[in-house]
């Protein structure tokens, strides 16, 4: 199970739970949040929370390529924008690397390429 983030300016908290997996949580400065499986938060949060929940209601269990990739697609379709691999960082955390780390160029751009491919 993945966990897709969205993030314009905004506090979004991600982790994994030992008994639950893939966690991610929306704080709103006043103190609320909310738990997702996936979310946006800032400029344009409305378009791309609703790109999310389009993909998110035709398939639960995404491999971790496939939520890097959607993640991306949300950020291209929703901001008009192609992306080169050194203007756009990507964080991940998974269940069996449970450390937040920033995928690097070269990844991001494989990532780019195999949508490109699949267009």
């Amino acid at each position: 199970m993945c966990c897709v983030v969205v993030s314009f300016p905004g506090m979004i908290v991600i982790g994994v739970d030992e008994e639950l997996g893939p966690q991610v949580y929306k704080c709103d400065p006043a103190g609320y949040y909310c738990g997702f499986k996936a979310t946006a938060a800032g400029v344009k949060q409305t378009e791309a929370t609703s790109f999310l929940e389009k993909k998110m209601k035709k398939k639960l269990d995404w491999t971790f390529e496939q939520t890097v990739e959607t993640a991306i697609t949300c950020l291209t379709t929703v901001l008009s924008i192609d992306f080169k691999p050194s203007e756009l960082e990507v964080g991940v955390i998974t269940a069996e690397d449970p450390k937040f780390r920033i995928l690097s160029e070269s990844e991001v751009d494989t990532h780019l390429v195999s949508l490109t491919e699949r267009d």
